[in-house]
């Protein structure tokens, strides 16, 4: 095994996940045994914090914190980083609990870890795909990052996804506590500072599935967010000489 993956901890943040949190996480173990699985859960209302505390008393390798309330996906992915790099973790793992996200397409993404410091799982690589979207929905993802290869002059197909597996030392390299934006724009700005900082980010195309429980966390903020951040992070690369966006062209590719 690569002695990068031999220790893999995946950061699986949660809110009113009941319906869907104990089968990720079985179809997890089941995809990648030697894996330990942390749920980031945010005092959700229905229960899914006491669910994920039931399933970590009988398996050694769930863990849950929980956190006081709902204060953002960026937020809760960087509370689990900071757990994960704690404990010594090699790889770190982000995931939804929804099912949106096949743990069967984990193992892949982990050996392409052995070109790479970042691998995206990608929705619009070759070869990637989405099953039960509306096409208003499709557009938008892709719309959304056609305008960040724009804006920020970078290669990759699907910057916007949640899916992706890091090499510690990304993690440990980047100033967490300087990352503050959220939701999609949280991935696209965890992206841009992986190849300002020189590392190498591939793609490897994933097939992503509507959930079939609950409801999605996307909202018209969320959207507007990103446009913003990105528009302001490519005007300002833009205007400034030898500029990060040069790197991106360099740091990224597709698997």
């Amino acid at each position: 095994m690569d002695p990068a993956i031999d220790r893999v901890a995946v950061i699986m943040p949660t809110f009113n996940e009941r319906d869907n949190i104990e089968a990720t996480i079985d179809r997890v173990r089941a995809s990648v045994p030697y894996a330990d699985i942390l749920v980031v859960d945010d005092n959700s209302p229905d229960g899914t914090g006491e669910i994920a505390e039931s399933l970590a008393a009988i398996d050694v390798h769930v863990y849950v914190l929980h956190r006081a309330g709902k204060a953002g996906l960026g937020a809760a992915y960087i509370a689990g980083f900071r757990w994960a790099l704690e404990r010594g973790y090699r790889t770190i793992v982000e995931m939804d609990a929804d099912g949106s996200h096949r743990p069967e397409d984990l193992p892949r993404m982990l050996n392409a870890l052995a070109g790479a410091d970042l691998v995206l799982g990608s929705r619009w690589a070759p070869g990637g795909m989405v099953l039960n979207w509306a096409k208003s929905r499709e557009f938008l993802s892709r719309s959304g990052n056609a305008y960040a290869r724009l804006m920020l002059g970078i290669s990759l197909r699907d910057v916007t996804g949640g899916y992706r597996a890091y090499r510690a030392g990304v993690l440990g390299h980047i100033s967490l506590d300087e990352v503050k934006s959220q939701g999609y724009c949280f991935q696209i700005d965890m992206v841009l500072r992986t190849i300002q900082a020189g590392f190498t980010v591939i793609e490897v195309p994933i097939t992503f599935v509507e959930r079939e429980h609950g409801i999605s966390k996307m909202s018209k903020t969320i959207i507007a967010e990103a446009l913003w951040r990105v528009t302001l992070w490519g005007i300002g690369a833009r205007s400034r000489p030898n500029s990060a966006m040069a790197q991106a062209n360099s740091g990224a590719q597709a698997a």
